[in-house]
């Protein structure tokens, strides 16, 4: 599992380094809104994510924009079509949807 991302408010971010800048960066994940942040300071890094976030729920508030949320809940998915008929067989077969087949599916993945 990855150590390097970071999560606050409901929202997360994924830490980079830049060795040319020395520049520990991030910039607020599953949005459509460009909101980054940087620190050469790795203690601080946390802190300016923290900032950020704090900034942009402010920004939106005082322009009356809702802030974007991370994720609605739904996606595309490409698979095999032999694996996309057998999901559906199952679910028909088992009284459920295809939606509720997979979400299961992923939950039993990630535990």
């Amino acid at each position: 599992m990855k150590k390097n991302v970071l999560e606050y408010k409901a929202y997360y971010t994924v830490i980079e380094f830049d060795s040319e800048t020395n520049t520990l960066r991030g910039k607020i994940e599953g949005i459509n809104d460009y909101v980054d942040f940087s620190s050469t300071d790795a203690t601080m890094i946390e802190e300016e994510f923290h900032k950020a976030v704090d900034d942009y729920l402010e920004f939106c508030e005082s322009v009356g924009k809702e802030p974007e949320k991370e994720y609605k809940g739904t996606f595309n998915v490409r698979i095999q079509p032999l694996l996309h008929k057998k999901l559906v067989v199952f679910a028909v077969k088992n009284g459920e949807t295809l939606n509720s087949v997979v979400g299961k599916a992923i939950e039993n993945y990630i535990g």
